[in-house]
């Protein structure tokens, strides 16, 4: 077994101020398979729809022309996720204002009713954007790196052994998660 790094410290409080919860799922959801400096090109341009407003709300976001979006370099499935995000918010479907008082299992239940939003990104909300403490990604492979370093193992762990060597962290998951993805980022 591995020595842990120093530790990595709590998920940086003030991002979690300074967007809405809709602003960060549709962040996700337009950041999904793309490298970082893309995804930032197109979220930029995202926001310059709604000039001095910063993020479009949800009744903004579904006022957009489809043309202006695609002109933003949104693809047709990334804006169907986020039109289907931005219409269960409008809509009072999916209340974001009470997100944070539900169960973890509720809010990745709510989460991942929405087109383009998975059990990963659900999982990712709860750890980074509501500061859940027993989140374990199991199907994160920065995740299973982090446990085959940890562990020194010749291969990453699957989802189910990742889930089983997690259990004796509980109720403490996610500050285990935290220390797997600074092993993962040792070179």
């Amino acid at each position: 077994m591995r020595r842990l790094p120093a530790f990595p410290g709590f998920p940086d409080a003030a991002q979690r101020t300074r967007r809405t919860h809709f602003h960060a799922l549709a962040r996700a959801i337009l950041f999904q398979q793309l490298h970082w400096k893309a995804a930032t090109t197109i979220h930029d341009r995202v926001v310059a729809l709604t000039p001095g407003r910063g993020f479009p709300k949800a009744d903004e976001l579904l006022a957009l022309d489809s043309a202006a979006l695609r002109a933003a370099g949104v693809s047709s499935n990334k804006e169907r996720a986020l039109r289907d995000l931005a219409t269960r918010v409008h809509a009072g479907e999916l209340d974001l204002a009470r997100v944070g008082r539900k169960r973890d299992e509720l809010v990745i239940e709510a989460l991942t009713r929405v087109h383009g939003i998975g059990e990963w990104s659900a999982q990712m909300f709860l750890l980074f954007r509501l500061g859940r403490l027993d989140v374990m990604p199991c199907g994160d492979l920065g995740i299973q790196e982090g446990l085959k370093r940890l562990d020194s193992l010749r291969e990453r762990p699957t989802p189910k052994q990742v889930l089983a060597r997690s259990e004796p962290w509980r109720p403490l998951r996610s500050v285990a998660s935290w220390y797997l993805y600074r092993l993962t980022d040792e070179k």
